[in-house]
């Protein structure tokens, strides 16, 4: 361990702070072993740019290599999350990852997300005529969360799915990842959560294979019948859908959200230009993104940034910590909203940038313009925020502000 830098990644000071955290680790030892996690921890943006990049040495089989650590009765009880999370493209690497990754694509770009702007901006609007008069609003369960589910529930042709099961089980899901691995109940938890994903998801799929439409699970479903993959994979997919279409852009809402409020006139800002949004939302992501960190495995011996690197090591590449390397972004602790070039890696980089990425910041442009549109700058209620522990994800738990 490195003088001065301390290696319990979930201890509360990191996960509320936790871009001074990874500040002291890039200036001290940017390419650090952590020995509590048993893995290398990258801070530099060229380092995790990298990784990122090259698939070809470092693999995203998160279930693969947690097969290896856990012996067939530790197993045994996860088979659930084996059957689902193994098939996530995220956690794949090709051929598989490929072949959904290619089924997908098309219906992510910046060009086919624009068909759902009218949309998100009604959903928006009817979410604000609701809270405007009260004056207040819990950031995250009353906007962030309602719109990205809206529309993942729409591009699934879902649109009759309980949303208050679906926040319980996906939160129950990611107690995979965004619970303390000490935690005695974690992936009793997760298990209980994928079964339900799986449960409420079976039925319509089914119904859906004899009454195809433009849908995302009719598109799965095609590829099935043309065995590109199989019925498990449709399942899988359908839940990592439902799991992270909402997720990620939650969190960049609630996030940016608090962002503005911190930074004295940045509201204002928007209000006054909002020909900026787009950089501005580029901005936010780069600032306190959604997602922290994201592992990869070595799969043979590589050299990173001068530091060898063994087969079958794991690696978290922190992307937080990469957007806040001034090598790459001069002053990169302040938050500017025109800043540009703005490269940041808040959605990964490489193969795995994230697919929904332009449905997310399309869904955030429509959320900030309204919300800075039509409403003054919010205070926050209390300066005791709480994040989910989790070394991967930025998640704030309740964001309740008054205006």
């Amino acid at each position: 361990m490195a003088a001065g830098i301390s290696d319990d990644l979930m201890a509360p000071e990191v996960i509320e702070d936790p871009h001074t955290y990874y500040r002291t680790i890039r200036e001290l030892d940017p390419i650090h072993w952590n020995d509590r996690w048993g893995g290398w921890v990258l801070t530099r943006y060229d380092d995790v740019v990298q990784v990122l990049r090259d698939w070809k040495r470092f693999s995203s089989d998160r279930m693969g290599f947690l097969a290896n650590e856990l012996s067939p009765e530790e197993q045994e009880p996860l088979t659930p999350i084996f059957d689902v999370l193994s098939r996530w493209m995220v956690f794949s690497d090709p051929p598989h990852h490929t072949k959904l990754r290619l089924l997908l694509n098309p219906l992510f770009t910046p060009t086919a997300v624009e068909y759902y702007r009218e949309q998100v901006r009604g959903i928006v609007k009817r979410r604000l005529d609701e809270i405007e008069p009260l004056g207040r609003m819990e950031v995250v369960r009353d906007l962030a969360y309602q719109i990205p589910m809206s529309v993942i529930l729409d591009l699934m042709g879902a649109r009759e799915l309980d949303r208050d099961d679906i926040k319980v089980w996906s939160e129950q899901l990611g107690a995979f990842f965004f619970i303390r691995a000490d935690e005695p109940r974690r992936r009793e938890i997760a298990v209980e959560g994928v079964n339900n994903l799986v449960a409420l998801l079976e039925p319509l799929i089914e119904e859906r294979r004899a009454s195809r439409g433009d849908d995302l699970i009719s598109v799965l479903l095609n590829a099935e019948d043309a065995g590109e993959i199989t019925h498990d994979d449709v399942v899988a997919t359908c839940v990592l859908l439902i799991f992270g279409g909402h997720e990620t852009t939650m969190n960049l809402i609630a996030n940016g959200t608090l962002a503005l409020i911190r930074n004295p006139g940045s509201w204002e800002f928007l209000r006054d230009n909002p020909d900026t949004m787009r950089n501005a939302v580029e901005e936010l992501l780069r600032y306190d993104g959604s997602v922290k960190t994201t592992v990869r495995w070595a799969k043979e011996d590589v050299e990173v940034g001068g530091q060898l690197i063994r087969a079958g090591e794991r690696v978290l590449c922190g992307l937080s910590a990469a957007n806040r390397d001034p090598a790459q972004f001069p002053d990169p602790d302040r938050l500017e909203l025109t800043r540009s070039p703005n490269l940041h890696v808040a959605f990964a980089h490489g193969i795995h940038v994230c697919i929904g990425g332009p449905l997310a910041k399309l869904e955030a442009r429509e959320a900030f313009t309204a919300l800075t549109q039509r409403l003054p700058c919010p205070t926050l209620e209390t300066e005791h925020l709480e994040y989910r522990p989790t070394v991967i994800g930025r998640a704030l738990m309740r964001l309740p502000v008054t205006f």
